[in-house]
């Protein structure tokens, strides 16, 4: 099942002439986050409030090249985590959303 990663235009934009992409987690807690599907709007509420744009990184776990560990969040849901860069050849779908209410 495909999960997503959500991030800003510009951090999106700094890794356009790269193979990979990696989010300041990678550094800071060791792994990227991920949700799945239902997951985002929720996510999309607590991590980004007030944020207008993002985009949504669509990523096919059997590409990937970094290890990929489903764990459970301090609500005990669980969500994918990526401990590692995501190689570009793992994202199936790039997708721009212009962000109203925090809706998906």
């Amino acid at each position: 099942m495909n999960f997503y990663h959500i991030t800003t235009p510009e951090i999106w934009g700094a890794f356009e002439n790269k193979n990979y992409y990696e989010a300041e987690s990678l550094h800071t807690e060791g792994f990227i986050h991920c949700s799945y599907w239902e997951q985002l709007e929720e996510t999309l509420k607590l991590y980004y409030n007030g944020v207008s744009q993002v985009i949504l990184l669509e990523i096919e776990p059997d590409a990937l090249i970094s290890k990929l560990i489903i764990e459970k969040s301090r609500d005990g849901n669980l969500f994918p985590h990526i401990y590692g860069v995501i190689n570009k050849g793992a994202i199936v779908k790039v997708e721009e959303r212009i962000l109203q209410n925090n809706i998906v």
